[in-house]
């Protein structure tokens, strides 16, 4: 099944959808991809105001209200009402909420906020309707939760008998051609367009330095901005991300006048319904290479340079304790150590951690105890945070979050948000940053932050030209 098409037939023009795309398919990193929208009855959407500590829920046919919660606490008591056994199934996403937590919603894991994000700190739409993609056995599925009435199940059989017939049209449809090949992206694209520019971020990395030497942290993920025009359409600018930048951990969120399009490679966290944990830090980040053997000694290089891999391990560790404080004593294990991955344009350094949760500890509370991911913050967590934002002028927003599904099963899988661009009044904002170490090159840094931006960028360029736009008539955004 051609995903793609799959969801731009079924999907694509609903006022909110999503689509969990397993953009790059391989073995132990991606097999299922996830996708629908909020037309079903049981459907539900939620905003939430971390500093306000409101949840916002529409649901069909209602208006809608407010609930004095965290979000945490929220999802976690729907879920609890809405188990669902998805025993039988290859997938543990059988229905639930879609969506992600915002950087910002730390400040209900301990760290408050110097800054507010201009869209919703989180946002989560309860899916119960989606189609499941196996990329590996070639198999899709049509899933519909629906009440134990005779009119419940009359509208799900319904829902299901449509659904399988328009997944057979795209099925049987010829295949789109294959698109043009991209040009090489250019890592120096969003500079004109930063918030902080080359000399202020040089400047904090600085700032950050002597925070280490001060011994106040080990190490402190400092992340910059680009605003700039969005495209015209954010789902046609994803499906040109998703082929510029495959990733195993890609999404595309509608979300009415929000629209989040990302090529994330890492995993934040998987919890399986049976409860054990897997999260997936990466710290290291090289670029592809113009030729074979350029490539592998820049992979290579990658995986032996001291000061990443000082990095990753510092992550791990932290990660290791994160976990801990949900999972059984003596479960945690680091079981893949700075191991290298590739992507479209870059090698990463990613490890695996794993715990099996502690009786009576689900999903949420294992988010809740993991967030914000600690490769997006650095060590000591809290200390570092609070570094953070004294540092950066602004709020993150969905960026450096999590995003992905919470299943009524009990299973969870959330990426990290990066590589991402967000799309919200007529602008696009892409965040980017990197790990400062006490033997951290600024120079290297600043430039490893731009890397980061590249495969966006030429998504963004794509976009401009085609819709005869130029960014560059636009000042940039300061």
């Amino acid at each position: 099944m051609d995903a793609e098409a799959a969801f731009t037939r079924l999907c694509a023009d609903a006022p909110r959808a999503f689509w969990l795309d397993s953009a790059q398919v391989e073995e132990g990193r991606a097999r299922f991809s996830f996708f629908g929208d909020g037309a079903g009855p049981l459907s539900e959407f939620v905003r939430y105001d971390a500093a306000a500590g409101v949840c916002e829920v529409e649901r069909p046919g209602q208006p809608a209200r407010k609930v004095r919660a965290s979000v945490f606490d929220y999802l976690k008591r729907q879920l609890t009402t809405r188990h669902v056994d998805a025993a039988g199934l290859p997938f543990d996403f059988t229905g639930g909420y879609v969506g992600y937590f915002g950087y910002e919603t730390k400040a209900d894991c301990g760290s408050p906020n110097r800054h507010r994000s201009e869209n919703p700190d989180a946002c989560w739409l309860f899916a119960d309707r989606l189609i499941a993609v196996d990329h590996e056995e070639g198999f899709t599925y049509a899933v519909c939760l629906a009440e134990d009435t005779p009119q419940a199940a009359r509208e799900a059989a319904d829902w299901l008998d449509t659904a399988t017939a328009q997944l057979t049209f795209v099925a049987s449809a010829e295949p789109a051609p294959a698109p043009a090949p991209a040009a090489e992206p250019d890592p120096g694209a969003a500079e004109p367009w930063l918030v902080r520019d080359r000399a202020t971020y040089l400047a904090d990395i600085e700032a950050c330095r002597r925070e280490l030497k001060a011994g106040t942290s080990y190490e402190i993920c400092l992340t910059n901005a680009a605003r700039l025009p969005a495209p015209y359409d954010p789902y046609d600018y994803y499906r040109v991300l998703r082929r510029l930048n495959p990733a195993p951990y890609a999404a595309y969120l509608k979300f009415g006048d929000l629209d989040v399009a990302g090529a994330s490679p890492e995993r934040f966290l998987r919890i399986t319904r049976d409860g054990v944990a897997e999260a997936k830090p990466i710290k290291g980040t090289a670029p592809r290479g113009e030729t074979p053997d350029e490539d592998t000694r820049l992979r290579d290089a990658l995986a032996a340079d001291a000061k990443t891999r000082a990095e990753n391990l510092m992550i791990v560790d932290l990660l290791r304790n994160d976990l801990g404080r949900v999972c059984a004593t003596g479960s945690v294990r680091v079981s893949r150590l700075m191991a290298t991955e590739t992507y479209a344009t870059v090698h990463q350094l990613v490890s695996t951690v794993e715990g099996r949760l502690r009786e009576g500890t689900d999903a949420v509370d294992c988010v809740r105890a993991c967030f914000p991911g600690g490769s997006m913050t650095g060590a000591p967590k809290l200390r570092t945070l609070e570094i953070i934002d004294e540092l950066e002028t602004e709020a993150r927003g969905v960026y450096s979050g999590a995003l992905g599904y919470l299943g009524c099963s009990g299973g969870a899988d959330l990426n990290i948000v990066i590589r991402t661009a967000v799309f919200t009044g007529g602008r696009m904002h892409l965040g980017a940053g990197g790990a400062i170490v006490l033997d951290s090159d600024p120079v290297a840094e600043y430039d490893e932050m731009l890397l980061k931006t590249a495969a966006q960028m030429r998504a963004h360029q794509q976009q401009t030209e085609r819709s005869g736009l130029s960014a560059a008539a636009e000042e940039p955004a300061r």
